[in-house]
This record gives structure tokens, sequence and C-alpha cells, in this order.
């Protein structure tokens, strides 16, 4: 075992490789692990954990607002505008505190890291040949190498694009923009135009398609929609933008923006034929992201790469070269944080402890922190319509208690679609803001195969939002292979 200077090498310290180094190190392995730029990856750093904080502060707008209803009121002489009582928000404070916290997480994974008895580089790491590795200005060798880069934001090339930011610069920026165009129709996009609109900021979102959010379930997706417009989203589908200018007009005496949309100004009918323009204090771009491979050297061990540039794995996220993993982002498999420990997990007890172990890609219930917050887990309706001969429908859509007093108009939406053969749960989709929290025993029940008559015999905890998962006895519809559902969008 000693012809090597490593046993393992790690490319990248976020989530899914310090998961691999800590267990790998663990059975005994020689590990090192290089993180060129932070630790902890992009969940820690500008994913899953700011956005929450973020999500968290945009919240309390709202909170302030509803607790009238249950006889709050603002003490004399405290609040910024005496009309509302809502207190001012100082996005500096947020921006300050986010970073000392984020800043603690870091120190944790190093002590993570070398706790283990691995060895860190905060340093670049490329592959320079079968199992060689250049860090740190020198060459070290290894037998197993992982890589675990994650992914990073894309920008499109259209005219003026250097003046939009992307997903991971909203977490630095100085100033909290006045205005401001989200493009994109996925999870970050949603994620951070409910951020900003909460702040109090003017948001408008654009998707070049029918509806955002494809792939999750259509009732869910048409709900959400109804649900940001409420909060001032101004939603804008089947729309993109062809190119942006800078502009003199912008917040506070700074210089604006201007996105020109494409497909627009067509003259007639007393048009003037002029595209149509939206003025913003900043554009942001989440219209995707890829796998960080690019000058990483994959080549020079002759790694087999997709197209997008992901590194093509195996069930046990081998490579094509025997010696040569990779897990997480960078696989392009399933693109979240629980996902990428658990392959990293699975890695090191395949390879160090003899176990071999492959992760389980089914049924992986998610979150997406909208307002509402979105549950998923499974099959969607159209995807359940495909794969069963007859689904049935159960779906429960209701106003939240707690807003039958603070007089706000939001609705909650749950989802079961059930097997009509086997009566087993095969998808559960959930509008709520505690959605996250629900889905996460509802997963559970997934993953052991729960049946809707089991559901059925579980007690219902009241008064709750969750209770109505278990509470919902006769269904909306059945379908049959093939019959299009009753909401269904491109």
């Amino acid at each position: 075992m000693n012809d090597h200077d490593y046993d393992l090498f790690v490319i990248g310290a976020g989530s899914g490789g310090t998961r691999a180094a800590r267990i790998a190190a663990g059975y005994g392995a020689r590990v090192a692990v290089a993180e060129e730029r932070f630790l902890g990856g992009t969940c820690v750093n500008v994913g899953c954990i700011p956005k929450k904080l973020f999500v968290y502060a945009s919240h309390f707008a709202e909170d302030f607002e509803d607790a009238a209803g249950y006889g709050w009121r603002s003490s004399e002489g405290t609040a910024s505008n005496g009309a509302s009582g809502r207190p001012r928000f100082d996005w500096p404070t947020l921006v300050s505190n986010k970073d000392r916290e984020i800043e603690r997480l870091n120190g944790i994974y190093r002590g993570l890291i070398e706790g283990a008895g691995a060895r860190l580089f905060d340093a670049r790491a490329t592959i320079a040949g079968p199992h060689a590795i250049n860090v740190a200005g020198s060459t070290v060798s290894a037998r197993h190498i992982l890589v675990a880069t994650g992914g990073e934001p894309v920008l499109p090339d259209i005219p003026g694009i250097e003046h939009a930011i992307r997903s991971d610069d909203v977490f630095y920026l100085e100033r909290l923009p006045e205005r401001i165009v989200v493009v994109g129709g996925g999870y970050i996009a949603v994620e951070l135009a409910g951020v900003f609109a909460g702040l109090g900021v003017e948001v408008t979102q654009l998707y070049r398609g029918p509806l955002f959010l494809r792939g999750f379930d259509d009732d869910i997706r048409l709900a959400l929609a109804d649900e940001m417009r409420k909060r001032g989203v101004d939603l804008r589908f089947d729309a993109n933008v062809a190119a942006i200018e800078g502009t003199a007009d912008g917040a506070g005496g700074r210089g604006g923006i201007r996105a020109v949309l494409a497909g627009t100004g067509a003259a007639g009918e007393g048009g003037s034929g002029d595209p149509e323009t939206l003025e913003a204090d900043l554009i942001l771009y989440a219209t995707g992201r890829r796998p960080n491979t690019a000058g990483l050297g994959l080549e020079n061990a002759e790694v087999a790469t997709a197209p997008n540039g992901a590194v093509l794995v195996d069930a046990w996220s081998r490579s094509n070269v025997d010696h040569v993993w990779a897990v997480g982002d960078v696989t392009d498999r399933i693109n979240l944080t629980p996902v990428a420990i658990r392959e990293g997990h699975c890695f090191a007890e395949t390879v160090f402890n003899d176990n071999p172990l492959s992760p389980d890609h089914e049924d992986v219930p998610t979150a997406v922190f909208s307002q509402p917050a979105i549950g998923t887990c499974g099959l969607t309706e159209a995807q359940a319509r495909e794969r069963y001969p007859e689904i049935d429908v159960y779906l429960a859509d209701f106003r939240p208690l707690k807003h039958t007093l603070s007089g706000r108009d939001q609705r909650s939406v749950m989802k079961l679609l059930v097997d009509a053969a086997t009566d087993r749960v095969v998808g559960c989709h959930l509008l709520d803001p505690d959605a996250g929290e629900i889905m996460q025993g509802v997963g559970i029940a997934m993953k052991c195969g729960a049946t809707k008559a089991q559901f059925d015999r579980t007690m219902a905890i009241h008064p709750t939002a969750a209770e109505e998962i278990v509470t919902m006895r006769t269904p909306a519809r059945r379908l049959r292979r093939g019959e299009p559902a009753a909401a269904e969008v491109a």
C-alpha cells in the first residue's frame, strides 16, 4: 500500500468530498484533500445555508404583518414607518451576520477533515496522470482519486451579459437593489425571486417556457405561480432576454440596467415596433449550472465525460478508469447536498471497508424554499401516469389555520399519487410554508413502500397542515395510462 503517497486524494472539500475523506481516513487510509476556494463547497458558502438564511430574513415582513391579526402592535416610536408599524430592514447587517456564520462553518469543515487525520491542501489540484496530482507546486501520487468539485452557475452568451450577476454573487451584494429582474425558471431562480420580493424589492421573473419548475408536479407549479403573484412578483413566462444594456438611471444615483426582451416589438395594431424593455438595478441569471471540470486535467487520466463536462460514473460512482471516482454535482446525477454526502459515504465504504454500497437515487425527498415552500418525493402525476396502468390522485387545497386570523390570502396544496393496483404511494407533493419539514417524514414512509391504507391508519396530528396527508380519503380523480392530466404544462 506504500507505492503511492496517498491511498486517496480528494479534489474538492464540499459535502461529498469531505464525507468520503473522513470515512476513508477512519478506516486507516492515507488521505489528502485539496480545496482551492472555500471549505464546505457550494452548499455552505453560496448555496443551501446562506440561501436558507436569506429566506428566513425575507419572511419577517409577512410575519410582522400577520401578527396584527393576533393582537400584536408595534411599540410607539419603534417603527420606521408609523403608518404600517413595520420595522426597518438593514441589508448590510444580514450579509455581515451571514458571513460570520459561514466562516464558522468553514472552520468546522477544516476540523472535520484534519481531525480525521487527512491532510488538507488549501490549493487548486489538477490531475497530471493516471495516478498523479499537481497540487501546491508539487506532484503527488494516489492509489485512488476522487473528483468532488461540484458545479458552477453559467451565463448565456448574449450581448451585455457582463452587466448581469450570477446566483453566487447574490450573497455578497453591497446594497439591496430597488428593482431586480430574475431570469430563470429552476428552483434557484424561484427561491431568490421570493427572497428579494420578501425584502421589499420590485421583482420581475422571466422564464422562457410556459411555466417554471419544469420536472415538478404541475398542480404544485401552477399553485406556486398564483402564490408568488399574490406576493407581488411579476411573473412573465414564454419570455427571454435578447440583450442587456447599462443605463444611467439606477437606484440611489447609481447606474441601472435595461433588459431587452426577445421576440417583442412587432409593429401593427398601432404598435411602434420597438422591442419591450425592462428597467432594473440588477439582472440576476439563474438559468443553469454545469459540472466544474474545466481545466481539471481529466483527459490526462483518460476519464470520460459527458458533453456538459460531467464525469460519467456507474452505480458505484466509479468512472471508466478503475481508480478514478466522482461524487456529487460534478456527476450531474441528482444535484443535492444529502445525495452527495451519501454518494461519498458509499464510495468510502466500498473502496476502503470492503463493504460494497451504491447510493439509492430512487424516491429522494427534497424541498424548494420558495414562498410558500415545496416538498416533493417520488413521481409527478405525469410520470406516474406513464409508469402505471391506473393511478389515484388525492388532492387537498385549503387555507392554513394561521391565516384565518391574519387575513392573508394564502393557500396550501397537498397531493398524493397512488398506484391503484398495489395501493402504494408513489408520489407526494406539497405546497406549504412547512413543506420541507413535513416531507422528511413522508420520505421515510415512501422509502419503506407505504400504502395509502397505511397512511389512512396513521393518526392525524391536529391541528396541523400535515394532517391532510393522512386524512385524504376520496380520490380527486383516477387516471389511466396515456390519459391527459387535469393540469399538464410543458
